[in-house]
Formats: structure tokens, C-alpha cells, sequence
């Protein structure tokens, strides 16, 4: 009897201590729900404003006494001058040109260097693989005047090839630090099984650690692909002829004249800028979130 009153008198606790972590967990939600609604706003306000704008026609941006958030005629003609104009089409060949040929690049360098440093173990190996990670660190901003001087020696300057140059240089050590703790994570047992049955390291890495590490590759390659497309302080730097220009500095330099701004122009060309990594992102978010955490743990 005595212990059935015990446990009638704990009952009341216990049940106080279960609506509390209910309480507490319910308070967490509404919290994390609160700071992603803000977060979207935030960061989804500059897109739409973009948008709206580049719908509205010069008039209706020209008039002040309006909402700017709103819009009262809806036009194209913004979209249809820039889709019209091959200049602007000669940039969208040269962002595409220069993004696939970077990203081929970059992959070859980046997973070689990844697998020699995280499974060919050898002298130094750990203190390189952290220089290269450092190299990243480096901003851009610095590295654009030697760089310069570099591209100018070679007689590159005002061509595309030039920034075939020094792109890698923003994503190869990136791209290779995401594929080491990639590499690193797999087994070690694959690669020792692989070389008792005498498989080569070019057969160890085509055929066993590609297939596998195919995530990272994919996170890799999304990365090196929005920076490369996105790139825009090398390519103001080294470019200054419009038939060489991709198109993050090709909509700004043409279509501002002095004080002129040809904004709904602007606004229509960053958007089609910025359609191609959304689209990518769009299809492939869970291979990059899945290639970027798997680095994360070993075996």
C-alpha cells in the first residue's frame, strides 16, 4: 500500500515534467518557424523586387508617387530586349563557355589531388592538404593584381582564355577539401581489398572511389559551377572588350551609360544571370547538402 501511494503522489510530477518538454518543444518550433519566416523575407526581398521590376515599364519606375512594390502595367519588352540583342546572347555563350571548361578543370585537378592526399599517404601530405584549403581563404580582391600582371605576361588579357587562368583558382582548393574529407570517409578496407588483388591506383580511383564518392563530386561540382558563373571581380578586372564579357559584368557595363540606368533591363538580365544556379540548386540541393555532411564522419 505504501508504495502505490508513492507512486500516486510521483504521478502528478511526472506529468508536470511531460507537459513541460511538450511546452518547451512546442516553443522551440515556434521560434525556428518565426526565424525562417524572417529569414525569407530578408532574403527574399531583393528577387522580387527584381522581379516587379523588370515587369514594370519605364514610365510606371520613372513615376515615384506609386507603390514601388506593386505594379499597375505589366510589360516584357525588358525581357524581349535583352533576349533580342546578341550581344547579350554572346554573353550567355561566354559564361556557359567559361563555366563547363572551369568546371572540367576544376574536377580533374581537385579529385586527383583529393585522393592523393587522403589516401596515398606520404610525407607532408596532411600540411599540404590544410595549405590548400588556406589558398581558399585568400580573398579575391587580393589576388587580382598579380594575377593581372600574370595574365598580361601571357598575352591573355580581353580573352576569355585568361579566365580559364585564374578561375581554379577560386574553386580548385575548395572543391579539393570537400573531396579529401570525402575520401577520407570511405573504408580503408576498399582500398586495401583493391590493392591485394593487384588493382592499380588509377583502377582504385575510376573504379571504386568515383562511384562511391559520387556525392561529393556532385557538391563539388555545384560549387565550382556557381562560382565560376557568378564570378564577377576577375572577370571586371581582365575583361574590357563586350564580345569577350560573360554576363555578370556584360548586363552592368552595357547597359549603364554615366548617370543612365536602363533598370528593367538590369533587373531582367541579373534574373536570367541568376537562373541557372537556381535551377541547379533546384534539382540537385540534396546531392549538395548530402556531399557537403558525408565528409563530415569517417568509416
Amino acid at each position: 500500500m505504501s508504495a502505490s501511494a508513492a507512486a500516486h503522489r510521483d504521478l502528478p510530477r511526472i506529468y508536470h515534467k511531460v507537459g513541460s518538454l511538450r511546452a518547451e518543444r512546442r516553443w522551440a518550433l515556434w521560434t525556428s518557424y518565426a526565424s525562417l519566416v524572417v529569414a525569407a523575407v530578408i532574403f527574399l526581398a531583393p528577387p522580387f523586387y527584381m522581379l516587379i521590376t523588370s515587369l514594370k515599364t519605364n514610365a510606371e519606375m520613372a513615376d515615384l508617387s506609386g507603390n514601388p512594390w506593386l505594379i499597375r502595367e505589366v510589360t516584357f519588352e525588358h525581357y524581349a530586349a535583352i533576349l533580342g540583342n546578341e550581344l547579350f546572347l554572346g554573353f550567355f555563350w561566354n559564361s556557359i563557355k567559361v563555366t563547363v571548361l572551369v568546371v572540367a578543370i576544376t574536377m580533374a585537378i581537385s579529385v586527383l589531388a583529393a585522393f592523393a592526399l587522403s589516401r596515398m599517404r606520404f610525407w607532408g601530405s596532411q600540411a599540404l592538404a590544410t595549405g590548400v584549403f588556406l589558398t581558399y581563404l585568400v580573398p579575391d580582391t587580393l589576388l587580382f593584381i598579380p594575377l593581372y600582371q600574370i595574365v598580361g605576361g601571357l598575352g591573355l588579357l580581353n580573352s576569355t582564355w585568361g579566365l580559364l587562368l585564374v578561375y581554379p583558382t577560386l574553386t580548385v582548393p575548395f572543391c579539393t577539401w570537400i573531396m579529401i574529407g570525402y575520401f577520407a570517409s570511405i573504408p580503408k578496407e576498399l582500398d586495401e581489398a583493391a590493392l591485394i588483388d593487384g588493382a592499380t591506383w588509377t583502377q582504385m580511383l575510376l573504379k571504386i572511389f568515383v562511384p562511391v564518392a559520387l556525392p561529393g563530386i556532385i557538391a563539388a561540382t555545384i560549387f565550382a559551377f556557381t562560382v565560376s558563373w557568378a564570378a564577377f571581380v576577375y572577370p571586371t578586372a581582365f575583361i574590357t572588350t563586350p564580345d569577350e564579357m560573360p554576363l555578370t559584368i556584360g548586363v552592368v557595363s552595357q547597359l549603364v551609360r554615366g548617370d543612365t540606368f536602363a533598370w528593367g533591363q538590369i533587373m531582367a538580365g541579373a534574373l536570367l544571370a541568376a537562373l541557372p544556379p537556381v535551377v541547379v540548386y533546384a534539382f540537385l540541393m540534396d546531392y549538395y547538402i548530402a556531399g557537403l555532411t558525408a565528409g563530415a564522419t569517417k568509416g
